[in-house]
């Protein structure tokens, strides 16, 4: 390389630290998209239209859910990852986008694809039985399966999803051996416990929690470091006995890597505030949901912590795909 070229790569790279704060001063000039890679309805979405409402109300462009489902979130997910570095493509990323390297092949690269922005929520779930399961407690309950080796059953939302990848945290933490028992969906799952026909299952707070309001099933603890306003009366692993037990989903929003680091942190910004404007927190709480803050790169460290745990129950629990 002469000493033109690079002294032209240098005088480039100038002018792009320059331009891209200007940039983003009037960053977005026209409608973002934030990508769900899942069906409308669920905590992703709901989170996902709650910030883009807020977004395109402070910014002044439209910033539009679109639903992307398949593979478990992969499909959308590799939407994101191939789409250009330019702000105007998001991702809303959850526990599946930390267990679905470990579950499946992904095409890309789950560490280097994506550039952090926010950690936008956190929803806890709860352990829930049967009320003809002969246990009060969660230490009475855990007696109860390390008695009965095999002999329980507990119910998932699918095979390699975040409920039963939970449960089999459960097991693991508390030394206990349940039969696991599928079913297509969260709902199914806990319908079935509360007909008695499997007798535990671990899912979000706002599914279970009218039912052990009715006293249909029997909450036993809630995967969260204080007590839901849903359960209040449900104790946490923590107070339960079971301290070492830390599994819920998170939501969280990124971009494609290389996007502007000006537009990121403006993104970023934004966000933090509209996580303090006392509706977003009411309407998360409806949906047993609180929000966390974090700076991208604590938002980037924590994805690869939990892609690192939840990688390591897939493979001690020997979990495959269907």
């Amino acid at each position: 390389m002469t000493r033109l070229h690079t002294l032209l790569l240098k005088i480039a790279a100038m002018t792009l630290a320059l331009i891209t704060p200007a940039a983003a001063q009037d960053y977005p000039t026209k409608p973002v998209r934030i990508l769900v890679p899942f069906a409308t309805g669920g905590i992703n979405d709901i989170v996902a239209r709650l910030f883009a409402t807020n977004l395109s109300n402070r910014l002044g462009k439209q910033f539009i859910v679109e639903n992307r489902p398949g593979g478990g979130g992969v499909v959308g997910t590799e939407v994101v990852a191939n789409a250009p570095k330019d702000g105007y493509s998001l991702l809303i990323a959850s526990i599946a986008h930390a267990v679905n390297p470990a579950l499946r092949k992904v095409p890309y690269d789950p560490h280097k694809a994506f550039t952090p922005i926010a950690f936008l929520a956190s929803s806890p779930n709860a352990l829930a039985i049967h009320p003809e399961v002969p246990a009060k407690t969660l230490t009475e309950f855990i007696a109860l399966a390390k008695a009965k080796p095999g002999e329980l059953q507990y119910a998932s939302g699918g095979v390699g999803g975040s409920l039963h990848l939970g449960f089999e945290l459960f097991k693991l933490t508390a030394g206990v051996d349940l039969l696991h028992v599928p079913f297509r969906g969260g709902g199914p799952a806990v319908i079935d416990v509360v007909g008695g026909h499997t007798k535990a299952v671990i899912a979000t707070v706002t599914t279970v929690g009218r039912h052990v309001s009715s006293g249909k099933l029997r909450g036993l603890a809630v995967s969260d470091a204080k007590r839901s306003p849903i359960l209040p009366d449900v104790p946490t692993f923590a107070e339960a006995g079971l301290p070492a037990y830390e599994a819920g989903n998170w939501i969280g929003i990124v971009a494609p890597a290389g996007t502007p680091d000006a537009i990121v942190a403006k993104l970023h910004k934004e966000m933090s505030v509209i996580q303090e404007l006392p509706e977003v927190q009411k309407a998360l709480a409806a949906q047993g949901a609180d929000t966390a803050k974090m700076s991208p790169a604590e938002f980037g460290a924590f994805m690869e912590k939990e892609m690192a745990k939840w990688g390591r129950i897939v493979k001690e629990r020997g979990i495959k795909t269907e």
